[in-house]
This record gives C-alpha cells, structure tokens and sequence, in this order.
C-alpha cells in the first residue's frame, strides 16, 4: 500500500450553503471518512484529514507576500484527506464517492514521495 494526499478545491466565489445544507453535508463527510475507515483505506495518522480556513499567505521565491491562499485564483483548497491505495487508480476510485465532487468541487489525487534517508 501507498499513501496519496487528496486535496479538495472548491470556487471559492460559489454559492453558501445554509445551515440545514452545511450539517448534511457534516453528515456526508464523516459517512464518507467512516466507509475509507472501515475499508482500511484511512490512514491512522493525526494529520490524515483536516479541513484548512481561509486565513493564509503565499510567498513566492523573490520573497514577494500576498495575503489569502493562492488569492490570485478563483479556486480555494478547502482541506485534503490522506489514503491507504494499492496504486493510482484504486486511490482514484476511492475518491469517486468524495462529498465535496457533489458540490462541484474537485479532488487532486497526488502521491506522497518517501525519501529514504
């Protein structure tokens, strides 16, 4: 097994949902985490999945600052999830069922690289 980062992004202009809206989707996620728990897909670590706020920084090599998280984008990365998969392409169908695809968000499935020191 390997572990890929999911990372999800959102509009970040996009709709609000309303209280009702943001508790099923509450509900959704953790149905969503429980059903990677139980397959043995969630990785056991502290830092496996949390959801990031909108406070932040970006700094670029020239040592330039701008305020906001990528701000220079209409997209926002709202959190990600760390996974147990055999490859790519079981991680990427582990994500098909990912609550924030049925908002119209996306989900970046990337490889964690370990360095053999």
């Amino acid at each position: 097994m390997k572990n890929f980062m999911m990372i999800f992004r959102n509009d970040k202009d996009g709709p609000k949902p309303s209280p009702e809206q943001m508790q099923e989707m509450v509900k959704q996620w953790e149905d969503w985490q429980t059903k990677l728990e139980s397959t043995g897909n969630f990785t056991d670590s502290i830092l496996a999945s949390n959801a990031l706020g909108m406070e932040g920084r970006t700094i670029n090599a020239a040592g330039t600052m701008s305020d906001g998280p990528y701000a220079e984008v209409k997209e926002h990365v709202g959190g990600y999830t760390v996974v147990q998969a055999r490859d790519l392409a079981h991680a990427t169908e582990l994500a098909k069922d990912c609550p924030n695809l049925k908002i119209g968000g996306t989900v970046e499935i990337r490889d964690i690289m370990v360095f053999d020191f």
